[in-house]
């Protein structure tokens, strides 16, 4: 499968970081996981947050939707975050 650049804005509460770098990927698989690490970061890296109104908004190269996923779905060890 080809790998394909993606993009993995974080978006809520009026608030946003956007990524301007992006990532090069080869699957719905590692997109996912990607978003949840993304996720994850951002929530370990910043004090406290109600990251209930957050989410990671994937986007392909040419800014087509392909994933959003709320930080509220992510898994950290087989529990939600």
């Amino acid at each position: 499968m080809p790998r394909r650049l993606y993009r993995f804005h974080c978006l809520g509460g009026g608030d946003a970081v956007f990524d301007l770098r992006g990532r090069w990927l080869s699957s719905i698989r590692e997109v996912r996981q990607h978003a949840d690490r993304v996720a994850l970061g951002l929530m370990t890296g910043v004090g406290s947050q109600d990251w209930t109104v957050w989410a990671v908004d994937v986007r392909d190269a040419a800014g087509r939707p392909v994933l959003f996923r709320a930080f509220t779905a992510v898994r950290v060890d087989g529990e939600r975050a």
